[in-house]
Order: C-alpha cells, then structure tokens, then sequence
C-alpha cells in the first residue's frame, strides 16, 4: 500500500518526471558533446567512441539522482505531516522508507529507457556487448544506485528542510561523481584524485558496467561494487529508521 501510494506521487508529478527525462537527454548531449574530444587523448581504450565509454557511467549517475528525488519525497512528506500521520498507525518506520526507495527504483528504471532510446536515436549507441549485456548493466546499475540511495534517504530523515537536503545531497554526489572513472579513465586523473577513484563504489560499478555494454562480460569489479553497495545501503538503512523513528 504504501509503495502504491510513492508510485501515485510518481506518476501524477508530472512535471517532476518531465524534468527527470530532460535531464537524462541534457546529460546525454552536454557531456557526450563537450568531452568527446577525449576520445583521441592518449590512454583512452582504443577503438572506443565517447559516447560507449560515457553511456554506462550516465546508466549509473542517472539513476542515483533518482535516489536523490527518494530522499526529497521523505522530507516532503515530513513537512506536509503525512510523516507524521503514518508514524502515529501501527506500521514499521522502515516500510515507510523501503516503499520510498522503491518508487525510487522505479522512477531509475524509467530514466534509464528513456535515456538507452535518447543513445539509441541521437548516436546510433550500439556497443560491442549487444542487448544483452546493455541490459545487464542496466540492472547493474539500477541495484547500485538503489543501495546508494538509501545515503539519501538517511540524510533525508535526520535534514527535515528539502533545501538543506537539496545542498547535502550535492555535497555527497560531487565526489561519487567527479572522483570516479565516470568521464575519464582513471589513469587521466591527478595522482591524488586517482587513488580516490580506486576506492570510489561508483568507480567499481562504472567499471563492471562498461565492460557488459563493451565485452558482455565483466570482472571481479562486480563483487566489490555490490558488496560495497549492500555494506552502504544496510548501514544507512539502519540510521535512516533511527532518524525516522526519533522525536521530532
């Protein structure tokens, strides 16, 4: 009932799912365009457009601000007193948060259709790894960027002001997105930007996602992306139910 109600809010805003899906295509075309000419700099995998390297990076990023847009909808309905109506009923505080979560999923999933079309149409996007293994790094990403989210969704239950959330959560996404592998290869960062990349979660998921679209296959990476994933989302989970549970 509760993740029914999130997937109503999901889709009757419809303004807010119209500006999800521009940004998905602003994303697509700003970055795609910009930074293509990093194809031909030396160390960029060989063979390989822009475009294919960027793709699974955005199928992550993408997603992620979905779990931004879950946490947002927590302090929404705190400041609207819907939070506190459901508090006050006999319903577990982490039900509240994991039907939040999964309108997240949900609003991901339809991100990431929107902007594989947008790929397909704009740049002819058909990477090495077929349907397939696109397909698979989408899942890839949907999972991460849903265990990350939970980041999100904690800082959301302890920040009741969607401003002061909306500046957080830009404060936590500007490392996980810019001290990554997500536009350059890691070995064109700084020496001290580079050693943060290698222990970024993105970094894993970017990686393990560009070798399904790129090979179909892909490394050992995906363990310690999902593994750091599920460590992440059981940690926040936990201060995310303490922080909606507490007395405001």
């Amino acid at each position: 009932m509760l993740t029914a109600r999130s997937m109503r809010a999901l889709v009757l805003n419809r303004r807010l799912l119209i500006i999800g899906l521009l940004e998905s295509l602003v994303m697509l075309v700003a970055f795609g365009q910009v930074f293509s000419g990093l194809a031909y700099a030396p160390g960029f995998p060989a063979g390989v457009r822009y475009v294919d390297f960027l793709l699974p990076a955005l199928l992550l990023t993408t997603t992620l601000q979905s779990g931004i847009q879950a946490g947002i909808g927590v302090t929404d309905d705190a400041q609207s007193g819907i939070l506190d109506r459901l508090r006050s009923m006999p319903v577990w505080p982490g039900s509240i948060l994991i039907a939040r979560s999964l309108a997240g999923l949900a609003r991901g999933a339809l991100r990431l259709a929107v902007l594989l079309a947008l790929a397909r149409v704009l740049f002819g996007y058909d990477p090495a790894g077929g349907a397939r293994g696109v397909l698979a790094a989408a899942g890839l990403s949907l999972a991460l960027s849903w265990s990350l989210g939970w980041l999100f969704i904690a800082l959301a239950c302890w920040i009741d002001q969607t401003e002061a959330l909306h500046a957080t959560a830009g404060l936590v996404m500007f490392p996980l997105m810019y001290a990554s592998n997500a536009f350059v290869p890691v070995g064109g960062l700084p020496g001290w930007l580079r050693r943060i990349a290698r222990y970024n979660p993105v970094s894993h998921g970017i990686d393990s996602a560009r070798d399904l679209c790129l090979t179909g296959t892909t490394g050992p990476g995906v363990l310690n992306a999902v593994l750091a994933g599920l460590l992440i989302a059981v940690l926040a989970a936990a201060a995310a139910v303490r922080g909606l549970s507490r007395a405001r």
